[in-house]
Formats: C-alpha cells, sequence, structure tokens
C-alpha cells in the first residue's frame, strides 16, 4: 500500500504542528493504525495545495485520492479501511459525533482561540506573520494586543464553555464511552492546539479534563509523543 501522505500546518519549526484540524486527522490515523507521511504546510503556501482544489489543510493524499476538510477526511478513512479499528461505532455514532465535530467548530473553538491567539503569532514563520496577524484581526474585528487585556474575561468565557465536557467525562471514560472514537479526537485537538501554542493553562490537576486528556495521550502515545506542550 502506498504510504498516505498528510500536508500539516507548521510553525517556523517545522516540528511544531499546531493546527488543531489537522491534530484531528493525525490523531485519526492513529487510531486507525495507518501509517503517514506529514509534509509541512505554511499559511501562505496556497499554491503548495492548489491540487486539491482549496486553500487550507488538512490535505489528504491517498494514492490517488485527494480528500480535504478534516470531516470529511474521518469519514473516508472510515469507508475506505472499514476492517480496521472504528472511528464511529455505527451511523449513529457518526450523526452523534457531528454534532462534537460543529459544537467544537462553533464554540470550544472559538473560546479557546481567543486565549491562545496572540501567543501563536512568535511561532509562525516569518513569512506567515503578517497575513495571520492581519486576516486574524480582520475575521475576529479586535486588535491581536487586545486579546491578553481581555483574558481574564476569556478564561471565565472558556470555564462555562467547558463545563457540558467536564460533566460528561466526569462520569465516563471518554465521550463515546468505555473507548475513545472521533469525537474525542474533535474535543482533544482543541485543547492540543492550547497546549502548544500558549502557556495558559485551562485546567488544575484532578480536572476531569485533565484525567481525559492523560488517558488520550497514553492511547495515541506514538503520535503524540512528537507535540511539543507548553504546559
Amino acid at each position: 500500500m502506498q504510504m498516505i501522505k498528510l500536508y500539516d500546518l507548521a510553525g517556523r519549526d517545522e516540528t511544531v504542528r499546531f493546527s488543531p484540524f489537522c491534530w484531528r486527522t493525525r490523531l485519526a490515523l492513529a487510531h486507525k493504525g495507518l501509517p503517514v507521511e506529514t509534509v509541512p504546510w505554511r499559511f501562505t503556501e496556497k499554491d503548495v495545495i492548489a491540487f486539491s482544489g482549496q486553500g487550507l489543510v488538512p490535505v489528504l493524499v491517498d494514492g490517488g485520492r485527494v480528500i480535504s476538510d478534516s470531516w470529511a477526511i474521518a469519514r473516508y478513512l472510515d469507508d475506505t479501511y472499514a476492517d480496521l479499528p472504528r472511528l464511529f461505532a455505527n451511523e449513529q455514532a457518526r450523526a452523534l459525533t457531528a454534532f462534537v465535530n460543529d459544537w467544537t467548530d462553533t464554540v470550544l473553538n472559538p473560546a479557546v482561540r481567543q486565549i491562545i491567539l496572540p501567543d501563536i503569532v512568535p511561532l509562525l514563520h516569518d513569512k506567515d506573520r503578517a497575513y495571520f496577524i492581519a486576516s486574524r484581526e480582520k475575521r475576529f474585528g479586535l486588535k491581536m494586543n487586545a486579546y491578553k487585556e481581555k483574558r481574564d474575561s476569556f478564561l471565565a468565557q472558556a470555564s462555562t464553555c467547558l463545563a457540558p465536557l467536564r460533566l460528561v467525562l466526569a462520569r465516563q471514560a471518554y465521550l463515546g464511552g468505555g473507548q475513545p472514537s472521533y469525537a474525542d479526537h474533535v474535543a482533544m485537538s482543541a485543547f492540543i492546539w492550547s497546549k502548544i501554542c500558549s502557556p495558559v493553562r485551562l485546567w488544575s490537576v484532578g480536572d476531569p479534563l485533565a484525567i481525559w486528556f492523560e488517558r488520550m495521550f497514553s492511547a495515541h502515545e506514538s503520535v503524540m509523543r512528537g507535540a511539543r506542550f507548553q504546559w
């Protein structure tokens, strides 16, 4: 079988891989036990992935197939490699995971982003910094230096946002029950993003989220070992 290739967002140091969407795919590949070649990619290298028909990562190349978007990739992996450990236990689990995916994109990631955004800038390749600052300030309507000034407020908002996850993970090992699934990978990706990009802690020792994160880390230690966490 030809090696799967994954275009994966990298910082100035190409070993720093911080995209939450790419981490979903990396965790999904590890869950399936599929070997992968990762290709470091930067925000301004749109030409490098032009073959995918769009300008965002992750982009997965599997033989002659090109798939972009982490959700589409997860569905492709489970459908194509159905004999390997499942990301979705069944169609009902896939449908419920779609909710977790959308909730993470629209609620969890924005809550985390407000806290960590200015800390991402120093990690970026020089050619990406001006683009990143200008595009994010335009998209989110807040100057970069204002994020740290509002950080206490953003942390309080994040704590409220995390309450549903804490409640679930206080009574069961994983979001899907007794075994990790793609729902866990999606939520986990937001916290990997945070821990790589910023020293600001989102939980303390003993928090159900901390216990779950360590459990997930152990389950996917082979891919997690290369993560460069700041806390």
